[in-house]
Formats: C-alpha cells, sequence, structure tokens
C-alpha cells in the first residue's frame, strides 16, 4: 500500500479535505480534474502555492474533497489543507511554510447583516427633512 499523509483546511465556510501520496503531481478535485473544476488560474496559482515554494509540483499526486462557499475560498482552503499535509509529510518544511504564511488559517468571516440596515454595516440614506 502506498503512503499517504492527509490534510483539512478550511477558509470562509468551506472546507477540504485532501490525500497527498507520491505520484506525478495530478491533482483531482471533488472527482474532476483541476482545470475543470477551477475555470480561473488565478485559483489554480494559489493552491499550488505550498507546492511551488517547497518544490513539490511533481512530486505528489492529490485527492481533493472540498464543500461549501464559493470557488475562491475553496482554493484558500485547499491551500491551507495542502500545507497541513506537508506538514505531516515533512516537518521541516514548517519554517518555509510559515514565513509565507501559509500555516495560519485565515479567519476572516461575513459579518451578520443587522436588524434595521440594508446589510452588515451600510445604513439607509439620512434625511434632515
Amino acid at each position: 500500500m502506498t503512503e499517504r499523509w492527509l490534510g483539512t483546511g478550511k477558509r470562509k465556510t468551506s472546507v477540504a479535505r485532501i490525500i497527498l501520496s507520491k505520484g506525478t503531481g495530478k491533482i483531482e478535485v471533488n472527482g474532476r480534474d483541476l482545470r475543470n473544476y477551477f475555470v480561473r488560474d488565478t485559483s489554480i496559482l494559489i493552491l499550488k502555492q505550498p507546492l511551488a515554494l517547497t518544490q513539490n509540483e511533481k512530486s505528489f499526486d492529490i485527492t481533493v474533497n472540498v464543500k461549501g462557499g464559493g470557488l475562491t475560498g475553496q482554493a484558500d482552503a485547499i491551500k491551507h489543507a495542502i500545507t497541513r499535509a506537508l506538514l505531516v509529510y515533512n516537518n521541516g518544511l514548517r519554517s518555509t511554510l510559515k514565513k509565507a504564511g501559509f500555516i495560519t488559517r485565515d479567519s476572516r468571516e461575513v459579518e451578520r447583516k443587522k436588524p434595521g440596515r440594508p446589510k452588515a454595516r451600510k445604513r439607509f440614506q439620512f434625511s434632515k427633512r
């Protein structure tokens, strides 16, 4: 049986679970090819950042299961999951990934809408008279 490393990443309401295994650099997202799932090149670039930084782009095959949120949030969640799986694979990469800021989860969430307002902070137009 081949060796596998697992990672879970989150961003906004997206949750990504990945399986990292030795291979040729093939990435599959929800049973589809990476290019078929993500239409924007920037999303693909974002999720490959930890692999490019550690020179492991062609070293691993990655199977991704991602749900929730939009495509940008999902790409960031996958990036976080890949980072965590790389740390399980080799903890020596920690300082490199830490400097780039990939280990920290981006905890920004959408602010709730308040009553009596059209959005979270926006107010209706004020009329003096």
